[in-house]
């Protein structure tokens, strides 16, 4: 049973990481825009479809546990603001890589606030090697400089922050719910903001900017899912799923090109959070067995 429910968890997880991947192509498609405005945009279009389905089913759009809700709708603005703004700048593949430690700061916070103690020394190694790599693709492309390094590790931390609080919500409030925080904060904050920098789409951009939306939400949505499904210690590194599928696109729909160093600290990110889910995994069989 607990084998099934992880696999489910890790399913959504990749379906969250390949709509992510769509969505952020399209905001990199809009970075003559604003970052607040860009927020605006996708945060209004998802508020009015989960408050929508919301409705529909009968659920409160204030949820249960609304400290945790308040908490992840807080940090998820600030992730989403921060990671906004450098994958207007810097290529999306390093965007995403830097963003993606969020994965590492979940696991190390759901430690002490969520019960999920069962780390391997070996693991932690895994962890260092995976930030390492991060370090590689910010040294080894000159394109990054320290101010958005810096603003990417943010992202990742009160993205850390965010999912914690998701797992929190987990017996207490439905996924859409939980997601609809999010932008019930994102929105009178961003909104406020971009009332004076207002910078209208035009043309595809609108549709463009709508695809972000409706692609965005149904991530946050399958994100949300995996998380009620699983431990976060076996879910979160799937989400480096989407490093790949970021320097494959932004190389074919953008020409990001990457130094042959900074790509070996990508495989290192990569290569790492996947040998720790294997421990992980190959540590609860183990387990189920005894």
């Amino acid at each position: 049973m607990e084998s099934s429910k992880g696999t489910a968890g890790v399913a959504w997880m990749l379906l969250a990481t390949v709509l992510y991947t769509g969505a952020n192509l399209c905001v990199k498609s809009l970075a003559h825009l604003p970052t607040q405005e860009l927020v605006f945009l996708r945060s209004i279009i998802s508020l009015a479809l989960t408050a929508a389905w919301l409705k529909w089913h009968g659920y409160s759009l204030f949820g249960v546990n609304r400290k945790w809700l308040l908490i992840r709708g807080i940090f998820g603005t600030i992730g989403l603001a921060a990671f906004f703004h450098t994958l207007r700048f810097i290529p999306i593949a390093s965007a995403t890589v830097i963003q993606y430690l969020s994965p590492i700061f979940t696991v190390l916070l759901a430690r002490y606030f969520d019960g999920q103690r069962s780390m391997k020394p070996i693991q932690w190694a895994f962890f260092a090697t995976a930030f390492i790599g991060v370090l590689m693709v910010k040294g080894f492309d000159q394109r990054i400089n320290w101010w958005y390094f810096s603003l990417g590790v943010i992202s990742a931390m009160a993205a850390a922050v965010a999912y914690l609080a998701t797992m929190k919500c987990r017996d207490t409030d439905h996924p859409v719910g939980v997601v609809i925080w999010f932008h019930l904060v994102a929105v009178p904050i961003t909104g406020s903001w971009t009332a004076f920098t207002w910078v209208a789409p035009i043309g595809t951009e609108w549709l463009l900017a709508l695809a972000v939306g409706i692609l965005s939400v149904v991530a946050q949505v399958s994100m949300t899912y995996a998380l009620h499904r699983g431990e976060a210690n076996v879910i979160m590194p799937f989400k480096y799923v989407g490093a790949i599928l970021a320097f494959a696109f932004g190389l074919l729909l953008f020409d990001e090109r990457l130094s042959t160093l900074a790509l070996f600290g990508m495989a290192l990110v990569i290569g790492s959070v996947t040998a720790n889910t294997l421990v992980k995994r190959f540590a609860a069989k183990r387990k189920l067995e005894a």
